[in-house]
């Protein structure tokens, strides 16, 4: 049997998602000196709507926690520090790292940890929401919070949840101009709504895209690439960068160009992974398997809709469905219908097994998958909780399924060789052997 071999080439715009991060944490730094506001607070945090306050930089716990985490010498240094004041071992990964960063004024890109002007965050975790109680209680900061409801659109309560959501929303904006003392922008608020809704129906878009086979993407590419989308999406230059992205990906279709030069495999990746140690995916590549898609890829960049028979398509957004926005209301009325709707934002955090398990089978079936690689990530209970029921689910569907233990953001809760041995063995088990 001859072994079909694919062109591969780099992607051109790798280089500019790397200056768009670099660029982002460098102007959380020097923001404030430039008149900015500087904001914290979950990445699932509705920054359109702070963005009627003028330019500001929000800094993503959940990011900040995974850049410190993929450092194994600062993570331990941050984190022994949040646990030397009581905090337990066993709390999200990433809000250790950003705490002990901010205990020992550390930032990660350097000098001190910078004080942010408020705190504007979305509870959706319960560690989460302790996390910007700590925050508020040492650095003497305002803190809002936005209690996100979850909960199937059609058990009857859909519409009471859009109430709730929508009020908190309304009254976060008298809070805002009485703790800055800017008057607010409409107009500001609309403009970063739609680029918000344009930039995860984008991002959504290009992940349907690795459906493809041979795939055009591999998983640790698309993790640098969902970094503006998570750090500054109701911006312009991140919908610039997503349809750049989009057109490449696209391009790469059309030409056959694959993540690997060798696809032999196709795999799913669950839960977050360990940032640390990004060269798993390089060590399944080298045995022709690649992983095409995750639900945390997925949900934590963008969306998209499900048809009838349970294959994805592209979500349209708000504008394209025609809702208006033509003031405050209806604005943020359309911000609450599409956050309520976000189909694998809702179902990653609502941790409701049979959904989980549903989606995950989905996935499995539309990205064409031939196994799974599941991290049981002690540093994320929220997305783990549901991790041997999903497990359970593949396997009925016919995947085979390999486990491994670890944090995302905490080298020390890692065992790189019986992950690797199991990893291994996984190959092995589906007839994958080392490419020469």
């Amino acid at each position: 049997m001859i072994e079909e071999k694919f062109k591969t080439q780099p992607f051109k715009v790798f280089g500019k998602a790397k200056e768009l991060r670099q660029g982002f944490y460098q102007s959380y730094a020097t923001a404030k000196d430039e008149g900015k506001l500087t904001t914290t607070g979950s990445i699932m945090s509705f920054r359109p709507v702070i963005a009627g306050l003028g330019d500001f930089v929000h800094l993503g716990g959940e990011p900040y926690g995974a850049v410190v985490g993929a450092d194994p010498i600062m993570s331990q240094q941050f984190t022994e520090e949040t646990e030397s004041r009581g905090y337990a071992r066993d709390m999200c990964g990433y809000m250790r790292n950003y705490l002990g960063s901010m205990f020992l004024n550390k930032y990660a890109f350097g000098g001190p940890f910078k004080k942010p002007s408020f705190v504007f965050h979305v509870h959706f975790c319960e560690h989460h929401g302790k996390w910007y109680q700590i925050v508020k209680e040492t650095l003497g900061v305002p803190v809002k919070v936005i209690d996100f409801p979850v909960g199937p659109p059609d058990d009857g309560r859909q519409e009471s949840r859009e109430d709730y959501l929508y009020n908190q929303l309304q009254e976060s904006i008298p809070w805002m101009e009485k703790v800055t003392g800017i008057k607010y922008d409409d107009e500001k608020l609309i403009k970063a709504l739609k680029n918000y809704f344009m930039n995860e129906s984008l991002w959504g878009e290009i992940i349907l895209l690795n459906r493809n086979r041979p795939a055009p993407i591999d998983i640790k590419t698309l993790y640098a690439f969902q970094i503006p989308g998570t750090l500054f999406p109701h911006e312009q230059r991140c919908v610039d960068f997503q349809k750049e992205l989009l057109d490449e990906m696209k391009y790469r279709v059309k030409e056959g160009i694959a993540a690997v030069p060798v696809e032999r495999a196709r795999l799913m990746h669950d839960n977050q992974p360990p940032w640390y140690f990004l060269d798993l995916f390089r060590y399944m590549e080298q045995h022709g398997a690649v992983v095409v898609i995750s639900h945390y890829v997925l949900f934590l960049g963008g969306t998209v809709n499900e048809k009838p028979d349970g294959s994805f398509e592209r979500q349209p957004t708000p504008m394209e469905m025609g809702m208006k926005m033509t003031n405050r209301d209806e604005a943020l009325r359309a911000l609450v219908k599409w956050s309520l709707r976000r189909h694998s934002w809702r179902v990653g955090i609502s941790n409701l097994a049979d959904e989980k398990k549903d989606l995950e089978v989905k996935l499995a079936k539309d990205w064409h998958i031939d196994g799974a690689v599941m991290h049981f990530n002690r540093g994320c209970e929220m997305i783990a909780s549901n991790e041997k029921e999903v497990r359970l689910a593949l396997m009925a569907a016919g995947y085979p399924v390999v486990t491994y233990e670890g944090n995302m953001a905490d080298r020390r809760e890692f065992d790189e060789g019986q992950t690797m041995r199991r990893i291994t063995a996984f190959m092995e088990s589906m007839n994958l052997k080392k490419i020469a």
